[in-house]
């Protein structure tokens, strides 16, 4: 068995502020464009009508805040929390550009103590953030107790290919090309190494569906996009009182 990966908070926020002003022309580049058809497509699986207030969890440099806001529909108000300042930082900064400042409001928090009342948004986003987390059920059980019953989940993560062929290339990939280019890009030695490895460890599929059903959410459902480089994980929060 591998070496469990560190994700202790401190450490993991430390590592997305160190590549945060490489982050976004990265994610461009490594994911072939793709980063952004995957986020559309998971804000439109949450159904807006114009009204609702969304949580993007785990928002980094704000993407999926700013895909929601340019959704035809898009949601009365959005609130991004992420525990990385730097990424918050650069976050706000293309939110000021775009002039949307006054509808998405962005917080410095953890995904497992998300500083909002019970029941206090509509629907939930996370995008590529959920393994970061150091306690994954601890988050999803936070993630319950701020959606409103009947409110939506739609969460975003890699995962690995079942295609045999595929599935090699994309691990050679993956384990090999992704590391090497992340770091000569970045210059971070282990922000890019720290990727293949935390994908590698984490539940996918209906692994990860069963881990939403047991923090309470229902009619859950994985998506394989990309033939699996990436999943689209949805669900509804159960009704019932909310956790505290």
């Amino acid at each position: 068995m591998g070496r469990v990966v560190n994700k202790a908070p401190d450490r993991i926020a430390g590592m997305f502020d160190a590549i945060a002003g490489r982050y976004d022309s990265l994610n461009r580049f490594l994911s072939v464009g793709f980063d952004r058809r995957w986020r559309r497509r998971m804000v439109a699986s949450l159904g807006l009508t114009g009204t609702q207030t969304v949580l993007d969890l785990c928002t980094g440099t704000a993407d999926v805040a700013i895909a929601l806001c340019e959704t035809q529909h898009s949601p009365d108000r959005v609130i991004g929390v992420d525990f990385s300042a730097e990424m918050l930082k650069h976050g706000q900064e293309k939110l000021n550009a775009l002039n949307l400042l006054p509808k998405v409001h962005l917080l410095r928090a953890d995904g497992t103590a998300i500083p909002l009342p019970p029941g206090s948004v509509d629907a939930v986003t996370i995008a590529f953030g959920i393994r970061n987390i150091q306690n994954p059920m601890r988050a999803l059980l936070e993630i319950r107790r701020v959606v409103r019953p009947g409110g939506r989940l739609a969460i975003l993560e890699f995962g690995m290919p079942d295609t045999p062929g595929i599935r090699t290339l994309y691990r050679w990939y993956f384990r090999r090309v992704l590391p090497w280019f992340g770091r000569l890009a970045s210059g971070h030695d282990s922000a890019y190494s720290y990727l293949p490895q935390s994908v590698g460890e984490f539940p996918s599929g209906s692994e990860f569906c069963q881990m939403m059903r047991e923090a309470g959410f229902i009619g859950t459902r994985a998506h394989m996009l990309q033939f699996g480089v990436v999943y689209l994980y949805e669900g509804v929060r159960a009704h019932g009182s909310a956790l505290e």
